[in-house]
């Protein structure tokens, strides 16, 4: 399961994990103009933990997920 919300200066898109055991703590990923988001609270820890990607590593990541193994470089301007 999943939700989007439109913010006044981000996409906020939470992930909630909703498969066998055992469960993982939700995600947040917030889509601003210059980075992307990813915070998930870390119970061993007891903090968030929060990854920040630009859009490109993001774009990256996102054609990444659909190639083969393999070096990748992404075109300029894509």
């Amino acid at each position: 399961m999943f939700t989007i919300e439109h913010e006044f200066d981000a996409t906020v898109i939470t992930l909630v994990d909703e498969g066998a055991s055992p469960l993982r703590e939700d995600i947040t990923v917030q889509a601003f103009d210059s980075e992307i988001t990813f915070e998930q609270w870390d119970p061993r820890t007891d903090r968030v933990v929060k990854i920040t990607l630009s859009p490109e590593q993001l774009r990256d990541l996102t054609a990444a997920l659909n190639l083969p193994e393999g070096i990748y470089r992404s075109a300029p301007g894509s």
